[in-house]
């Protein structure tokens, strides 16, 4: 990857390198043979604090040991390289703010997460309760995060909804995940070509995260299809949202499984955070308006002085 960065630069005469995630960054930095261009690291979630993060709830299991082992040398590693870059992209303020707060000298833009407002829009909704998850389930954070609903908030949500359909959408779900696949009202579906009928079939969408950092779009493209979302705190991370106007947050397994039954049984209600959620995407994170950020970074990054 370091050699096909060089060769791609010095044949195609690039003025930005745009590295998308910090696992990516590692190929610019410290890449000697680069010819001179500019370099930019989008850093979609700060590595170290996330794995510290998924040490401490899971310091007793494989996963916690492996973040330990991530630890060792990681923040020293991470900001080195952030601080060789010309220009650090963040998708929120709060993850710029805690960048800044490890070190103020690095050059940051904020370039939001974005959604298609015209590919995700809203549809009726269906009649049968059911709530959707999406996730890459290989990564700890969406797989911790579906086992968490079921065996915490599901049964509470099924004293009032006994038949409800929960729908675990996205790739790569391990033999934890597929096991879940074994009651008939849980439907795990694997990667699918088009999302966007998985959140028409849902009532709402669910983010029980509780582990890693950074922003989550999945959030954004249930808003923009008008899907209500219940959320922990850390899921709605970054999105700007507010609890009971335009998203419903819930950091306990009671408080999570009261409201995703409120919100079913309240039509009102349904219609009020649904209404917002779209709203809020269409004011602020549409593509359109990510795009127009990112053009004037870019255009800064490469003006002469």
């Amino acid at each position: 990857m370091r050699n096909k960065t060089v060769e791609m630069t010095k044949r195609d005469g690039y003025d930005v390198i745009i590295a998308e995630y910090s696992v990516m960054g590692q190929y610019l930095y410290r890449n000697k043979d680069l010819p001179a261009v500019k370099k930019v690291i989008s850093c979609h979630e700060i590595y170290f604090p996330a794995r510290f993060t998924a040490f401490k709830k899971e310091w007793y299991k494989k996963e916690g040991l492996r973040a330990l082992a991530h630890l060792k040398g990681l923040k020293r590693y991470e900001l080195d390289m952030y601080r060789s870059a010309d220009r650090v992209l963040t998708l929120t303020p709060e993850d710029r703010d805690k960048l800044l707060s490890f070190d103020p000298e690095l050059n940051i833009s904020v370039v939001p997460h974005g959604v298609d407002v015209d590919y995700f829009t809203p549809q009726e909704r269906e009649e049968e309760p059911a709530v959707m998850f999406l996730g890459n389930y290989p990564h700890l954070p969406n797989r911790d995060a579906a086992l968490y609903f079921v065996s915490e908030i599901l049964p509470l949500v099924r004293k009032e909804f006994p038949s409800i359909k929960l729908y675990l959408v996205g790739r790569g779900p391990q033999e934890d995940i597929i096991a879940l696949g074994k009651d008939p009202n849980i439907v795990v579906t694997g990667a699918v070509d088009d999302v966007r009928p998985y959140f028409n079939k849902a009532s709402l969408f669910i983010c029980p995260v509780r582990l890693g950092g950074g922003f989550r779009g999945k959030i954004l493209e249930a808003m923009a299809c008008g899907r209500p979302v219940v959320s922990t705190s850390l899921g709605a991370f970054g999105a700007g949202a507010v609890d009971g106007e335009n998203i419903l947050i819930a950091d306990s397994p009671d408080d999570f499984g009261a409201k995703v039954i409120e919100v079913l049984k309240d039509g009102r209600l349904w219609k009020k955070i649904s209404t917002g959620g779209r709203k809020l995407v269409e004011e602020k994170f549409s593509w359109q308006k990510g795009v127009e950020i990112l053009e004037k970074v870019l255009k800064e990054l490469i003006s002469p002085m």
